[in-house]
């Protein structure tokens, strides 16, 4: 197969369109990544396509594409990266336990104004005897 010299334009399009369509659709990586090195990634696509730019402004196109190739290629890697999971998130199946509405015509849950009274009391002598 000879490769005419517009078609690897297009084979660098396909293949980009390829790479971001994997970033969103494929399943995300089990640990997440540090937002500095997420951020650094994307910088690094950022300044990518700046050279890109200056390569375009130069009339080096081969340059200029190849290397914005590299930029969107870096960004999509960020991208799928970012949707990495934290031990910390809850598992994706986890569904919180149903709870009672809150009683009190407006949904709102009443306050107990005897109880508020007595804690705020409380507290107030607290502070007295804390500052004096």
């Amino acid at each position: 197969m000879v490769v005419e010299p517009n078609d690897w334009r297009l084979l660098i399009a396909v293949v980009l369109v390829m790479a971001i369509v994997l970033s969103v659709c494929w399943a995300a990586p089990q640990r997440a990544v540090a937002r500095g090195d997420l951020h650094r990634l994307v910088l690094s696509g950022l300044s990518l396509y700046v050279v890109g730019g200056v390569a375009a402004l130069a009339h080096r196109q081969t340059l200029a594409g190849l290397v914005f190739a590299a930029g969107i290629f870096t960004c999509a890697l960020a991208v799928w990266l970012s949707r990495g999971t934290d031990s910390e998130d809850p598992p994706e199946d986890f569904e919180p336990a149903e709870q009672p509405p809150p009683p009190g015509p407006d949904g709102l849950r009443e306050l107990d104004w005897n109880e508020f009274e007595s804690a705020f009391r409380a507290y107030a002598a607290r502070d007295r005897a804390g500052t004096a």
